[in-house]
């Protein structure tokens, strides 16, 4: 925050988390601000009318009793509570969230902002499932400044500078949805084209594979393995058969829970009677995630574990099970396409799995594709955690901002906001 001035004076605000404030700011309480709301239950919901539902993943109807249609900031009341969210559209919002009717002379951005700083760890009275109570947060103190010029100062100069932040931080992103797609391009050429761009080809006979080398051999996933479906003990959720320590236990969550290739540990276990109510797959499996929105995601097994009924494993697999695994993962997408029906669980059967076709080289071949492609997809994931630590830097330097602003540590009494063409080149630098 070096390049902003700060106030000429200050004095302490007797606040351990403030410290000192402009000398001429006010200390206050949230309460004295807006008044807190409790949000309602979903299933009150009840009319044709459609609004957000905040706070629901969803979207809903809503009886007109309960609309509240001002802006607003909500505030986290279980889950996730350190997250508060203007909006300043008609809204519902769920009993997990409360929402505030800030007085009319705040500005409800500026309010906004203000809740940012809220120190809601030091607050939450449920470590497993983090709460904040109204008379926490209506007794949490803030600093204002008591000149409305000032506050709406505060507002304008966060919402340009957060605005401009959020643009640096969404190009970030799309750098690596960039990234992910070319990595995609480099692993889908390499298993199904080869690494020769000269040599002689032949149409697979697969529509969606097209041509392939002329010396590589089309198989299906049937014929050069076993696909077996893991399983799950019943009753689900019995604690004589889960959360033991015997076996561990892959779920789909296990596979799908980031891009490496290995999963060498689990979070959960089973017991030994749970073990023994279903298949163990052995260490150097190919695992398959089959049902559930995250279906078509593979994952080689490096211990020897119980999967349940959302894991499919390819045992006796004739291939290089990198190599496959590689080759399963330029299908994800077209997998979960295939199995689309309606609004119900989309699952892929072992008939679907067997039947994948695949192109398979010889294996000095394959060992060069495999050495290749791991050399390729190094140098994307070293550039996309580039691009995560701008990002995370990025939104630190937000935070930062934001803080610095509403607690005074930084004047912008005196900020001007930019011309339009002057805004325009900032965004675009």
């Amino acid at each position: 925050m070096a390049k902003y001035q700060a106030y000429a004076e200050y004095k302490d605000s007797e606040v351990e988390w403030l410290g000192e404030i402009p000398s001429h700011w006010k200390l206050t309480r949230l309460k004295f601000l807006a008044k807190i709301r409790n949000g309602q239950d979903y299933k009150h919901v009840e009319t044709e009318t459609g609004f957000p539902v905040m706070g629901s993943g969803g979207q809903f109807t809503f009886s007109s009793t309960y609309m509240f249609d001002r802006p607003s900031v909500l505030l986290g009341r279980k889950g996730t509570i350190d997250k508060p969210l203007y909006i300043d559209e008609p809204f519902w919002t769920v009993d997990t969230m409360y929402y505030t009717e800030v007085n009319k002379d705040i500005d409800v951005k500026y309010f906004y902002y203000l809740s940012k700083t809220i120190l809601f760890n030091r607050y939450s009275t449920n470590t497993a499932l983090p709460s904040m109570t109204q008379e926490n947060l209506n007794n949490f103190e803030f600093s204002v400044p008591p000149s409305v010029f000032e506050r709406n100062q505060i507002r304008n100069f966060l919402d340009h500078e957060t605005t401009k932040i959020d643009h640096l931080i969404e190009k970030q992103q799309q750098l690596i949805e960039l990234l992910k797609e070319k990595r995609q391009a480099v692993i889908s050429h390499a298993v199904t084209k080869g690494l020769d761009p000269n040599v002689p080809m032949k149409d697979s006979g697969v529509e969606w594979l097209g041509a392939v080398p002329e010396h590589w051999e089309v198989s299906k996933f049937g014929y050069i393995s076993q696909v077996v479906r893991g399983g799950s003990p019943r009753p689900a959720g019995d604690p004589t058969l889960f959360n033991g320590d015997y076996s561990p236990w892959v779920t789909v969550a296990e596979i799908t829970k980031d891009d490496e290739l290995y999963l060498t540990s689990t979070e959960t276990f089973l017991t030994k009677k749970g073990s023994e109510q279903c298949r163990v797959f052995k260490a150097g499996t190919l695992l398959l995630s089959n049902s559930g929105a995250t279906l078509g995601v593979p994952k080689i097994l490096c211990i020897d574990a119980n999967a349940n009924d959302g894991v499919v494993g390819f045992e006796q697999l004739q291939i290089d099970i990198e190599f496959a695994y590689y080759y399963l993962s330029i299908l994800t997408n077209d997998l979960r396409e295939r199995v689309k029906q309606g609004s119900g669980q989309p699952n892929l059967n072992t008939d679907i799995v067997k039947n994948i076709s695949i192109a398979i080289p010889p294996l000095s071949e394959i060992q060069l594709i495999v050495t290749e492609i791991k050399g390729q997809v190094e140098k994307f994931v070293s550039l996309i955690q580039k691009a995560e630590r701008q990002i995370l830097l990025m939104q630190e330097r937000r935070t930062a901002l934001i803080s610095a602003a509403v607690t005074g540590k930084i004047d912008v009494r005196n900020w001007q906001s930019p011309t339009v063409a002057e805004a325009q080149t900032e965004l675009s630098a």
